[in-house]
């Protein structure tokens, strides 16, 4: 499945003008240039911050504590969560891959 056919524009959008917010966050570098580890850093902590509220909304929702709107927001936003890390993965792979093929 191709990236293009998962992500929404504007979902893309948002995500975009959000990244110019992450270098003020703690524990990133404050000059204006972030590295690409930082970054990744980053987003991948909110990654797991996302997919564990979604688990305890699930566990919410199986106690019957949580509102079933709350539970499918938090389980919608995971699933996206987890499209996007795989398909960033794939993405990474496949430019490790091609890099290797590259002679020297």
């Amino acid at each position: 499945m191709a990236i293009d056919k998962i992500m929404d524009p504007n979902v893309v959008a948002n995500a975009y003008s959000n990244t110019s917010n992450i270098a003020s966050k703690p524990g990133i570098a404050s000059d204006d240039e972030m590295s690409f580890s930082d970054f990744l850093e980053v987003k991948g902590r909110e990654s797991i911050d996302t997919l564990k509220e979604s688990e305890k909304m699930s566990g919410k929702a199986v106690t019957g504590d949580a509102d079933l709107t709350d539970v499918v927001e938090a389980v919608t936003a995971a699933e996206l969560t987890l499209q996007t890390v795989v398909a960033v993965r794939d993405r990474l792979i496949s430019a490790y891959q091609e890099i290797m093929r590259m002679p020297i």
